[in-house]
């Protein structure tokens, strides 16, 4: 037998370390050539790392949460061949980089046995997670569902492979005779609760928490809020549905947006940029390559819509949905996660009145899309009823001026309040 070390592959792109995120795999385990081992997250993506070989695992070389450098010990595997484990030099393999190149792009997940904040369900990314005593294995989505009735995971039996919980283990347990959560004294149903869960902040969370804190650190913020009467923008993208939806697809607020800032920019290129404050110089792009913030499962990506500037709306709209779908699928590649020249983000019925969003470092601006409510607007002297929204916009003061930053938005507002010249300018 002998020992085969296998050891972080160079990724490209100038990448020194990355983090561990998971392992699919475990001292003692059997491996297959091409078999996923690990899952480790450069920017913000996951990218799987395979064996090349057929064997069993030694040892692992991190814990998950761990920042390894280019070229550190990854796994070691006991493969066939002469000489016995320990007994020779070990052999050393490396993933070449083009091969590295080409590994599928993930959002990071935490690993199966690793509770996560997230209230939805994650995938599995584990064939078999081992129980542990102290630790039940259970999904996001049935570990909230305890929460909700005051069920002490620790007390119900797991069906699931490797001692995972299933939904139909937790509603066994509530239908079960004498499991019910105790009641308070007087009350009617409700329980006391001294649960606590310790979420660990790795992979994409840890990177979304880095990078919002060097972007706050970095870059003096400030953000203007106009409001926008959108009732014009809304009766026409209903017109544009109507004549157009079936054969071109339905239309969303979004590319109509992207459409304004497109002909704001012009007027304004100061905000299309990056600014590298270490070199002190900013480039400003002609081309607009939009990012477009979104929320997954795994945390929030920016997926690019490149190139926004050469695009119709309906262009526009394919691109940004087939984005979103890749990314909240795990399959957005690296190349689709960067590069973003302006950052476009909206919670949708969630946007609230007024936000403060964070600039996309090194960006150097942001737009930010709050909901759309109906109110009463005084109108030619009466009140009538109309469709107002909130642009809730943020800049860097090092490099944008107030002045500056007011127009673009105000840009922005006459495009969306006069849609007719989105099309003619």
């Amino acid at each position: 037998m002998a020992v085969y070390v296998i050891k972080m592959p160079d990724l490209g792109e100038g990448i020194t370390e990355v983090e561990l995120v998971a392992w699919r795999v475990k001292p003692g385990d059997r491996v297959a050539e091409d078999q996923v081992l690990a899952d480790v997250m450069t920017d913000k993506a996951t990218v799987e790392i395979p064996s090349p070989v057929v064997g069993q695992v030694l040892a692992l070389g991190g814990e998950v949460g761990q920042v390894l450098a280019v070229g550190a010990e990854l796994i070691r595997i006991e493969v066939a061949g002469s000489g016995t484990p320990g007994a020779a030099a070990p052999s050393v393999l490396t993933v070449p980089q083009d091969a590295a190149a080409s590994m599928p792009v993930v959002p990071a997940l935490a690993p199966a046995s690793t509770p996560t904040s997230i209230p939805t369900a994650t995938p599995d990314i584990s064939a078999a997670p081992s129980p542990s005593a102290d630790k039940p294995i259970a999904s996001p989505a049935v570990r909230r569902r305890a929460w909700e009735l005051g069920i002490d995971l620790q007390r119900v039996a797991a069906s699931g492979a490797g001692g995972r919980i299933m939904q139909a283990d937790l509603e066994a347990h509530v239908a079960a005779p004498g499991t019910a959560p105790p009641a308070l004294a007087g009350s009617t149903g409700l329980v006391q609760r001294n649960d606590e869960e310790k979420v660990p902040v790795i992979g994409l969370r840890r990177r979304i928490a880095q990078k919002m804190q060097e972007s706050k650190r970095r870059i003096p913020h400030f953000t203007y809020v106009e409001e926008v009467d959108v009732t014009e923008l809304e009766a026409l993208r209903a017109r544009l549905n109507a004549q157009w939806g079936a054969q071109r697809g339905h239309l969303t607020l979004l590319p109509l947006l992207v459409r304004a800032v497109v002909l704001a920019v012009r007027e304004f290129p100061q905000v299309n940029a990056r600014f590298d404050d270490e070199a002190g110089v900013v480039t400003r792009h002609g081309a607009v390559h939009l990012g477009i913030a979104t929320q997954t499962e795994s945390g929030l990506m920016v997926p690019v819509l490149r190139h926004a500037e050469g695009r119709d709306l309906w262009s526009s709209a394919a691109e940004v949905a087939r984005l979103a779908a890749v990314a909240r699928a795990g399959k957005a590649t690296r190349d689709e996660l960067t590069g973003s020249t302006l950052t476009l983000t909206s919670l949708g019925a969630l946007g609230g009145i007024v936000s403060t969003p964070v600039i996309n470092y090194p960006e150097v601006a942001i737009v930010g899309v709050n909901r759309i409510v109906e109110r009463p607007v005084m109108r030619g002297g009466a009140v009538v009823a109309r469709q107002m929204m909130n642009l809730s916009s943020s800049f860097d003061h090092r490099v944008v001026d107030g002045q500056v930053a007011a127009g673009f938005v105000q840009a922005v507002r006459r495009y969306l309040e006069a849609p007719a010249m989105l099309f003619v300018a």
